[in-house]
Protein backbone atom coordinates (compact mmCIF):
# COMPACT_ATOMS: atom_id res chain seq x y z
CA UNK A 1 0.00 0.00 0.00
CA UNK A 2 1.55 3.26 -1.09
CA UNK A 3 2.18 5.36 2.21
CA UNK A 4 0.70 9.03 2.13
CA UNK A 5 3.65 10.81 1.50
CA UNK A 6 3.68 8.74 -1.84
CA UNK A 7 0.60 8.94 -2.53
CA UNK A 8 0.32 12.50 -2.51
CA UNK A 9 2.89 13.47 -4.60
CA UNK A 10 2.13 10.65 -7.13
CA UNK A 11 -1.21 12.46 -7.22
CA UNK A 12 -0.16 16.04 -7.54
CA UNK A 13 2.50 15.07 -10.12
CA UNK A 14 -0.28 13.20 -11.95
CA UNK A 15 -3.71 15.46 -11.63
CA UNK A 16 -2.55 18.78 -9.63
CA UNK A 17 -2.01 20.41 -13.05
CA UNK A 18 -4.16 17.79 -14.99
CA UNK A 19 -7.40 19.07 -16.69
CA UNK A 20 -9.08 15.91 -15.20
CA UNK A 21 -11.22 16.35 -12.22
CA UNK A 22 -9.71 14.81 -9.67
CA UNK A 23 -10.19 13.19 -5.86
CA UNK A 24 -13.31 10.96 -6.70
CA UNK A 25 -11.70 7.64 -6.13
CA UNK A 26 -10.14 8.79 -2.74
CA UNK A 27 -13.28 10.21 -1.27
CA UNK A 28 -15.43 8.37 0.84
CA UNK A 29 -18.27 7.03 -0.12
CA UNK A 30 -21.18 4.86 1.40
CA UNK A 31 -22.41 1.94 -0.29
CA UNK A 32 -25.50 3.87 -2.06
CA UNK A 33 -22.88 6.30 -3.82
CA UNK A 34 -23.71 9.05 -1.14
CA UNK A 35 -19.91 10.96 0.15
CA UNK A 36 -19.41 9.99 4.01
CA UNK A 37 -16.60 11.35 6.09
CA UNK A 38 -13.99 10.75 8.26
CA UNK A 39 -16.03 10.81 11.74
CA UNK A 40 -19.50 8.81 10.42
CA UNK A 41 -20.77 5.96 11.87
CA UNK A 42 -24.02 6.09 9.98
CA UNK A 43 -25.10 7.04 6.36
CA UNK A 44 -27.23 9.90 6.64
CA UNK A 45 -28.66 8.56 3.54
CA UNK A 46 -29.34 5.09 3.60
CA UNK A 47 -28.69 4.59 7.35
CA UNK A 48 -26.00 1.89 6.84
CA UNK A 49 -23.60 1.50 9.64
CA UNK A 50 -20.31 3.18 8.68
CA UNK A 51 -17.07 2.61 10.54
CA UNK A 52 -13.45 3.40 9.97
CA UNK A 53 -10.97 0.58 9.05
CA UNK A 54 -7.24 1.37 9.67
CA UNK A 55 -5.75 -0.74 7.34
CA UNK A 56 -7.62 0.59 4.49
CA UNK A 57 -8.06 3.93 5.91
CA UNK A 58 -11.32 3.94 4.68
CA UNK A 59 -14.71 4.74 5.93
CA UNK A 60 -16.69 1.45 4.12
CA UNK A 61 -20.15 0.41 5.20
CA UNK A 62 -20.60 -2.59 7.14
CA UNK A 63 -22.42 -5.35 7.11
CA UNK A 64 -23.51 -7.61 10.41
CA UNK A 65 -23.03 -11.29 10.31
CA UNK A 66 -25.35 -13.55 12.19
CA UNK A 67 -22.96 -13.30 14.67
CA UNK A 68 -24.36 -10.39 17.08
CA UNK A 69 -21.37 -7.53 16.79
CA UNK A 70 -19.40 -8.74 14.18
CA UNK A 71 -19.23 -6.83 10.89
CA UNK A 72 -17.94 -7.71 7.53
CA UNK A 73 -16.70 -4.48 5.37
CA UNK A 74 -17.78 -3.47 1.84
CA UNK A 75 -15.48 -3.97 -0.64
CA UNK A 76 -13.16 -6.36 1.56
CA UNK A 77 -13.05 -9.62 0.09
CA UNK A 78 -10.09 -11.39 2.14
CA UNK A 79 -12.59 -12.17 5.13
CA UNK A 80 -11.54 -10.12 7.58
CA UNK A 81 -14.37 -10.06 10.58
CA UNK A 82 -14.57 -6.74 12.32
CA UNK A 83 -15.90 -5.53 15.36
CA UNK A 84 -16.96 -1.87 16.33
CA UNK A 85 -15.04 0.16 18.68
CA UNK A 86 -15.95 -0.55 22.58
CA UNK A 87 -15.94 3.36 22.72
CA UNK A 88 -18.43 3.76 19.63
CA UNK A 89 -21.72 4.19 22.43
CA UNK A 90 -18.86 6.55 24.86
CA UNK A 91 -18.81 10.62 24.64
CA UNK A 92 -15.95 9.57 22.45
CA UNK A 93 -18.67 8.28 19.53
CA UNK A 94 -15.45 6.54 18.05
CA UNK A 95 -16.28 4.66 14.66
CA UNK A 96 -13.04 3.18 14.01
CA UNK A 97 -12.95 -1.07 13.81
CA UNK A 98 -10.94 -3.44 15.26
CA UNK A 99 -10.04 -7.32 14.34
CA UNK A 100 -13.05 -9.31 15.28
CA UNK A 101 -10.09 -12.11 16.66
CA UNK A 102 -8.47 -8.87 18.24
CA UNK A 103 -9.03 -9.73 22.40
CA UNK A 104 -8.41 -5.78 22.46
CA UNK A 105 -11.58 -3.91 22.82
CA UNK A 106 -10.45 -0.34 21.86
CA UNK A 107 -9.26 0.47 18.57
CA UNK A 108 -5.80 1.53 17.32
CA UNK A 109 -6.57 4.95 18.74
CA UNK A 110 -8.61 4.29 21.67
CA UNK A 111 -6.50 1.75 23.10
CA UNK A 112 -3.83 4.96 23.09
CA UNK A 113 -5.60 6.40 26.60
CA UNK A 114 -4.18 5.90 30.00
CA UNK A 115 -6.16 8.43 31.28
CA UNK A 116 -9.42 9.74 30.00
CA UNK A 117 -11.54 12.79 32.28
CA UNK A 118 -14.27 12.38 34.36
CA UNK A 119 -16.98 11.67 32.46
CA UNK A 120 -19.60 12.45 34.79
CA UNK A 121 -18.89 16.20 34.15
CA UNK A 122 -20.70 16.79 31.37
CA UNK A 123 -18.16 19.68 30.11
CA UNK A 124 -15.78 16.52 30.53
CA UNK A 125 -17.71 14.51 28.15
CA UNK A 126 -18.19 17.18 25.55
CA UNK A 127 -14.08 18.11 25.83
CA UNK A 128 -13.86 14.37 25.56
CA UNK A 129 -15.50 13.94 22.53
CA UNK A 130 -13.67 16.82 20.80
CA UNK A 131 -10.00 15.60 21.75
CA UNK A 132 -10.92 11.85 20.93
CA UNK A 133 -11.73 13.41 17.01
CA UNK A 134 -8.56 15.34 16.94
CA UNK A 135 -6.52 12.18 18.34
CA UNK A 136 -8.07 9.77 15.52
CA UNK A 137 -7.69 12.47 12.88
CA UNK A 138 -3.39 12.05 14.25
CA UNK A 139 -3.56 8.60 14.85
CA UNK A 140 -4.71 7.81 10.97
CA UNK A 141 -2.41 9.91 9.52
CA UNK A 142 0.85 8.56 11.78
CA UNK A 143 -0.40 5.28 10.12
CA UNK A 144 -0.82 6.25 7.13
CA UNK A 145 2.71 7.68 6.96
CA UNK A 146 3.78 4.16 8.04
CA UNK A 147 5.28 5.54 11.68
CA UNK A 148 5.21 3.23 14.73
CA UNK A 149 2.38 3.25 16.81
CA UNK A 150 1.69 1.37 19.52
CA UNK A 151 0.28 1.51 22.75
CA UNK A 152 2.59 2.11 25.78
CA UNK A 153 -0.26 1.11 28.09
CA UNK A 154 -1.05 -2.55 26.88
CA UNK A 155 1.20 -3.26 23.52
CA UNK A 156 5.08 -1.56 24.07
CA UNK A 157 5.68 -0.51 27.44
CA UNK A 158 8.97 0.50 27.14
CA UNK A 159 8.79 2.02 23.37
CA UNK A 160 5.36 2.98 22.91
CA UNK A 161 3.10 5.98 23.65
CA UNK A 162 0.13 7.28 25.78
CA UNK A 163 -2.51 9.82 26.37
CA UNK A 164 -3.37 11.10 29.72
CA UNK A 165 -6.57 13.69 29.34
CA UNK A 166 -6.54 15.80 32.97
CA UNK A 167 -8.37 18.76 34.04
CA UNK A 168 -7.15 21.33 36.32
CA UNK A 169 -8.13 20.50 39.91
CA UNK A 170 -10.01 23.90 41.10
CA UNK A 171 -7.16 23.90 44.11
CA UNK A 172 -4.47 23.59 41.67
CA UNK A 173 -1.92 23.62 40.11
CA UNK A 174 -3.12 23.56 36.31
CA UNK A 175 -2.13 20.94 33.99
CA UNK A 176 -0.23 21.18 31.31
CA UNK A 177 0.39 20.24 28.13
CA UNK A 178 3.16 18.20 27.27
CA UNK A 179 5.19 15.73 26.66
CA UNK A 180 7.65 12.99 28.59
CA UNK A 181 8.70 9.68 28.29
CA UNK A 182 5.68 8.45 25.72
CA UNK A 183 3.21 10.02 27.70
CA UNK A 184 1.53 12.76 26.26
CA UNK A 185 -0.78 14.89 28.78
CA UNK A 186 -3.31 17.25 27.70
CA UNK A 187 -5.12 19.48 29.19
CA UNK A 188 -8.89 19.09 28.52
CA UNK A 189 -10.23 22.66 28.65
CA UNK A 190 -8.09 23.35 25.76
CA UNK A 191 -11.30 21.34 23.69
CA UNK A 192 -13.12 24.22 25.23
CA UNK A 193 -13.18 27.06 22.51
CA UNK A 194 -13.69 29.80 24.78
CA UNK A 195 -10.68 29.08 27.00
CA UNK A 196 -8.23 28.36 24.04
CA UNK A 197 -9.11 31.21 22.49
CA UNK A 198 -8.19 33.49 25.46
CA UNK A 199 -5.03 31.31 25.69
CA UNK A 200 -4.05 31.52 22.41
CA UNK A 201 -4.54 35.60 22.61
CA UNK A 202 -2.67 35.32 26.13
CA UNK A 203 0.58 33.61 24.50
CA UNK A 204 0.32 35.70 21.20
CA UNK A 205 0.31 32.77 19.06
CA UNK A 206 -1.52 32.94 15.52
CA UNK A 207 -2.68 29.03 15.70
CA UNK A 208 -3.72 26.95 18.74
CA UNK A 209 -5.93 24.09 18.28
CA UNK A 210 -6.12 20.15 19.25
CA UNK A 211 -4.86 18.98 16.53
CA UNK A 212 -1.67 21.22 16.95
CA UNK A 213 -1.44 20.33 20.23
CA UNK A 214 -1.54 16.48 19.42
CA UNK A 215 0.97 16.75 16.17
CA UNK A 216 3.36 18.96 18.22
CA UNK A 217 3.87 16.91 21.45
CA UNK A 218 4.22 13.41 19.55
CA UNK A 219 6.70 15.29 17.63
CA UNK A 220 8.66 15.24 20.45
CA UNK A 221 8.25 11.81 21.24
CA UNK A 222 9.19 10.64 17.74
CA UNK A 223 12.25 12.59 18.41
CA UNK A 224 13.17 9.95 21.05
CA UNK A 225 12.42 7.05 19.16
CA UNK A 226 13.77 8.06 15.92
CA UNK A 227 16.54 10.47 16.15
CA UNK A 228 18.05 10.44 19.80
CA UNK A 229 20.74 8.04 20.02
CA UNK A 230 20.90 7.08 16.02
CA UNK A 231 23.04 8.85 12.76
CA UNK A 232 20.38 11.64 12.86
CA UNK A 233 21.62 12.95 15.96
CA UNK A 234 24.43 14.74 14.74
CA UNK A 235 22.95 15.92 11.50
CA UNK A 236 20.13 17.53 13.82
CA UNK A 237 22.65 19.48 15.75
CA UNK A 238 24.26 20.82 12.95
CA UNK A 239 20.23 22.17 11.40
CA UNK A 240 18.13 22.96 14.60
CA UNK A 241 20.97 23.19 17.17
CA UNK A 242 22.46 21.34 20.10
CA UNK A 243 19.40 20.21 22.57
CA UNK A 244 21.86 19.96 25.38
CA UNK A 245 21.38 23.19 26.29
CA UNK A 246 19.64 23.85 29.22
CA UNK A 247 16.03 23.73 28.51
CA UNK A 248 14.44 25.06 31.30
CA UNK A 249 16.42 28.16 31.36
CA UNK A 250 15.71 28.62 27.64
CA UNK A 251 11.90 28.57 28.49
CA UNK A 252 13.02 31.03 30.90
CA UNK A 253 14.49 33.44 28.99
CA UNK A 254 12.43 33.24 26.61
CA UNK A 255 9.47 34.25 28.73
CA UNK A 256 11.16 36.90 30.59
CA UNK A 257 12.48 38.79 27.39
CA UNK A 258 10.40 36.92 24.23
CA UNK A 259 12.03 35.49 20.92
CA UNK A 260 14.55 36.97 19.64
CA UNK A 261 13.51 39.71 16.83
CA UNK A 262 14.78 37.87 14.03
CA UNK A 263 12.99 34.62 14.68
CA UNK A 264 10.69 34.04 11.38
CA UNK A 265 13.77 34.34 9.62
CA UNK A 266 14.73 30.82 10.67
CA UNK A 267 11.57 28.96 12.73
CA UNK A 268 8.25 28.80 11.34
CA UNK A 269 6.82 30.05 14.75
CA UNK A 270 8.34 32.56 17.62
CA UNK A 271 8.22 29.24 20.20
CA UNK A 272 9.87 27.17 17.73
CA UNK A 273 12.73 29.84 18.54
CA UNK A 274 13.01 28.75 22.14
CA UNK A 275 14.61 25.29 22.03
CA UNK A 276 15.93 22.81 19.37
CA UNK A 277 13.32 20.09 20.59
CA UNK A 278 10.43 23.21 20.44
CA UNK A 279 11.66 24.00 17.10
CA UNK A 280 11.80 20.14 16.15
CA UNK A 281 8.22 19.71 17.20
CA UNK A 282 7.18 22.66 15.65
CA UNK A 283 8.65 21.72 11.75
CA UNK A 284 7.65 17.98 12.84
CA UNK A 285 3.42 19.24 13.26
CA UNK A 286 3.70 21.82 9.98
CA UNK A 287 5.31 19.03 7.75
CA UNK A 288 1.87 16.86 8.99
CA UNK A 289 -0.41 20.18 8.43
CA UNK A 290 1.10 20.45 5.16
CA UNK A 291 0.71 16.36 4.38
CA UNK A 292 -2.94 16.04 5.78
CA UNK A 293 -4.69 19.16 4.29
CA UNK A 294 -2.93 18.60 0.64
CA UNK A 295 -4.21 14.80 0.43
CA UNK A 296 -7.51 16.29 1.95
CA UNK A 297 -7.70 19.19 -1.07
CA UNK A 298 -6.84 16.32 -3.52
CA UNK A 299 -9.36 14.11 -2.70
CA UNK A 300 -11.84 16.54 -2.91
CA UNK A 301 -10.64 17.30 -6.30
CA UNK A 302 -8.58 21.11 -6.03
CA UNK A 303 -6.52 21.45 -8.31
CA UNK A 304 -3.41 23.37 -9.44
CA UNK A 305 -4.59 25.31 -12.04
CA UNK A 306 -7.24 26.64 -10.17
CA UNK A 307 -5.22 28.37 -7.94
CA UNK A 308 -2.81 31.94 -8.90
CA UNK A 309 0.87 31.77 -8.26
CA UNK A 310 1.22 34.97 -5.87
CA UNK A 311 5.05 34.24 -4.09
CA UNK A 312 7.79 33.45 -5.57
CA UNK A 313 7.83 28.73 -5.62
CA UNK A 314 10.63 27.28 -3.92
CA UNK A 315 13.34 25.63 -5.71
CA UNK A 316 15.56 22.07 -5.05
CA UNK A 317 18.33 23.83 -3.78
CA UNK A 318 16.49 24.78 -1.26
CA UNK A 319 15.95 21.93 0.83
CA UNK A 320 17.76 19.97 2.92
CA UNK A 321 19.08 17.46 0.73
CA UNK A 322 18.53 18.83 -3.12
CA UNK A 323 20.30 15.25 -4.04
CA UNK A 324 17.43 12.87 -2.47
CA UNK A 325 16.18 10.65 -5.24
CA UNK A 326 12.31 12.41 -4.37
CA UNK A 327 13.53 16.05 -4.31
CA UNK A 328 10.86 17.26 -7.11
CA UNK A 329 8.02 15.64 -5.65
CA UNK A 330 8.84 17.19 -2.51
CA UNK A 331 9.07 21.03 -3.75
CA UNK A 332 6.32 20.44 -5.89
CA UNK A 333 4.57 19.28 -2.77
CA UNK A 334 5.53 22.73 -0.79
CA UNK A 335 5.13 24.74 -3.71
CA UNK A 336 1.53 23.35 -4.38
CA UNK A 337 0.80 24.00 -0.11
CA UNK A 338 1.65 27.72 -0.89
CA UNK A 339 -0.64 28.25 -3.75
CA UNK A 340 -3.63 26.96 -1.94
CA UNK A 341 -2.83 28.55 1.34
CA UNK A 342 -2.45 31.91 -0.52
CA UNK A 343 -5.94 31.68 -1.82
CA UNK A 344 -7.40 29.96 1.66
CA UNK A 345 -6.16 32.70 3.91
CA UNK A 346 -7.77 35.38 1.49
CA UNK A 347 -11.24 33.30 1.33
CA UNK A 348 -10.82 33.01 5.37
CA UNK A 349 -10.44 37.19 5.35
CA UNK A 350 -12.96 37.63 3.21
CA UNK A 351 -15.60 36.08 6.06
CA UNK A 352 -13.82 37.87 8.84
CA UNK A 353 -11.84 35.27 10.31
CA UNK A 354 -7.99 34.31 11.40
CA UNK A 355 -5.74 33.17 8.36
CA UNK A 356 -6.02 29.33 7.52
CA UNK A 357 -2.34 28.99 7.68
CA UNK A 358 -0.81 31.97 9.73
CA UNK A 359 2.66 31.39 9.12
CA UNK A 360 5.56 32.17 6.80
CA UNK A 361 7.93 29.44 5.76
CA UNK A 362 11.09 30.67 5.02
CA UNK A 363 14.23 28.44 3.57
CA UNK A 364 15.46 27.39 6.56
CA UNK A 365 12.16 26.06 7.63
CA UNK A 366 11.86 24.34 4.21
CA UNK A 367 15.15 22.65 4.92
CA UNK A 368 14.07 21.45 8.43
CA UNK A 369 10.68 20.22 7.18
CA UNK A 370 12.70 18.30 4.51
CA UNK A 371 14.84 16.74 7.71
CA UNK A 372 11.79 15.42 9.11
CA UNK A 373 10.32 14.23 5.70
CA UNK A 374 13.59 11.93 5.20
CA UNK A 375 13.24 10.94 9.22
CA UNK A 376 9.49 9.47 8.56
CA UNK A 377 10.66 8.51 5.42
CA UNK A 378 13.82 6.20 6.58
CA UNK A 379 11.25 4.84 9.52
CA UNK A 380 8.86 3.71 7.34
CA UNK A 381 11.07 1.94 4.83
CA UNK A 382 14.13 0.95 7.48
CA UNK A 383 16.91 2.02 5.36
CA UNK A 384 19.28 4.38 6.37
CA UNK A 385 19.21 7.53 4.08
CA UNK A 386 22.37 9.71 5.48
CA UNK A 387 25.02 9.47 3.42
Amino acid sequence: MLNIFESITRRLVDAWKSEEPTGRKSAFRCRCGRPVFFRNSLCLGCQAPLGYEPELQQVRALTEETETGVWTVDGQEDGVKWKRCENLDSPAGCNWLTRADDEEPLCRACRLNRTIPDLGDPDNAQWWRKIENAKRRLVAQLLSLGLPVASKVSEDLERGFMFDFLRSPKEGPRVLTGHADGLITLNVEEADDSIRERTRSLMREPYRTLLGHFRHEVGHYYWDRLVAGTPWLDKFRELFGDERQDYAASLKRNYDHGPPANWADHHISSYASVHPWEDWAESWAHYLHVVDSLDTALRFGLRGEDVEQAVEPFSVDDLYDPSAPDAQRVILLVNSWVQMTTVLNEMARSMGQHDFYPFVMSRPVLRKMHFVQMIVKEARGGTSLIG
